[in-house]
């Protein structure tokens, strides 16, 4: 879906992980101040400012045209964003690394989310956990005679990456494929397979948290951002001509920031916003209770991530994803949001 507005544009949001070759040095747009601008999301609940900007009105003061375009998945806009398609994108830190890592010139403008994810069980594990902590992975597995299924997103992707942070360095069990069985559930699949009993657990996002919580034969086994304080989920990103046409770059930055901060003042009013947007299933009723959620925080601070960020790129070049973690400097674009303090 392809929408053109007199509307300005943004960046970031949450997505997979994916490799894709070729992608050096791809601007978007060739010499001079920019007239126009590409904007793409993924319609998932953590890149809420998107659709604040978007319902709003916020692009409006942006001053280039701005295209919306919609992808469905992660790896699809790494490829567009490489290419040169789209020239900003609202997905998760984990593709904003490996773009960059294949050496596209782009960065980090302004964080979207972070803490967003609640790891959901089986209430017998659920149960377990609580009276054992870690050491209910070894009952289990003793007890059922296999490890706990989970479902998440592939290897690499931000679920995934936060999910081995939880078992590896949170409670400790070693390598998290020696410590649990892991296969591969989009999160608009997991409610789904969880229910129909194929996994033991997951680590899902909102509003599917907030869905999965309803049912009384599930619950909540720890959140992310108790296990992995302040993990960044999904950010803005923007290729480098968007970055050096600072009046451009800078309006981006001040509108994502008013629209976190109409996000944290208005919530109702921001979820209803996303539910027009994301549609899918995604009722207002449902995104306005998914708001509550813990796994529902919003910002737009750069800085406040890079801490984390770090410790992320240190798993995602674990799992093959980038050569080597990304230095700071070289992953965020700090200028616009430090101009508008």
């Amino acid at each position: 879906m392809v929408q053109t507005t007199r509307r300005r544009l943004l960046q970031g949001a949450g997505a997979s992980a994916a490799t894709v070759p070729g992608m050096a040095g791809c601007l978007g747009r060739n010499g001079g101040s920019l007239e126009s601008v590409t904007v793409a999301y993924i319609p998932i609940y953590p890149n809420m400012q998107h659709y604040v900007m978007e319902q709003e009105g916020y692009y409006d003061d942006i001053p280039v045209d701005v295209t919306m375009e919609q992808f469905s998945s992660g790896p699809n806009v790494v490829k567009a964003f490489a290419s040169g398609d789209v020239d900003v994108a609202f997905f998760g830190i984990t593709p904003a690394m490996i773009l960059v890592d294949k050496g596209t010139e782009a960065g980090i403008l302004a964080a979207n989310s972070k803490n967003g994810f609640k790891i959901m069980a089986t209430t017998e594990l659920v149960d377990l956990y609580e009276q054992e902590g870690a050491g209910a992975f070894e009952h289990f597995e003793q007890e059922h005679g296999r490890k706990i299924r989970f479902g998440a997103p592939p290897d690499g992707s931000v679920p995934d990456i936060v999910l081995r942070y939880w078992i590896q360095e949170d409670l400790d069990l070693g390598e998290m494929e020696a410590a649990i069985n892991k296969s591969n559930v989009s999160p608009a699949k997991a409610v789904q397979t969880i229910q129909s009993s194929d996994i033991d657990a997951t680590i899902i996002q909102e509003p599917f948290a907030t869905i999965i919580g309803q049912d009384d034969d599930f619950g909540e086994l720890a959140w992310s951002g108790t296990v992995f304080e302040n993990h960044p989920v999904t950010v803005l990103f923007a290729n480098q001509q968007v970055i050096d046409d600072s009046e451009v770059s800078q309006s981006l930055v001040e509108q994502h920031t008013a629209a976190t901060e109409f996000t944290t003042d208005s919530p109702d009013a921001a979820a209803t916003d996303a539910a027009s947007v994301i549609g899918s299933g995604v009722s207002e009723n449902l995104a306005t209770a998914a708001m509550d959620s813990q796994a529902s925080d919003f910002l737009s601070d750069p800085h406040a991530i890079t801490d984390q960020t770090a410790t992320m790129g240190e798993f995602v070049s674990n799992v093959g994803n980038i050569e080597e973690p990304i230095a700071a400097e070289n992953l965020f674009a700090f200028d616009p949001y430090d101009a508008i303090q």
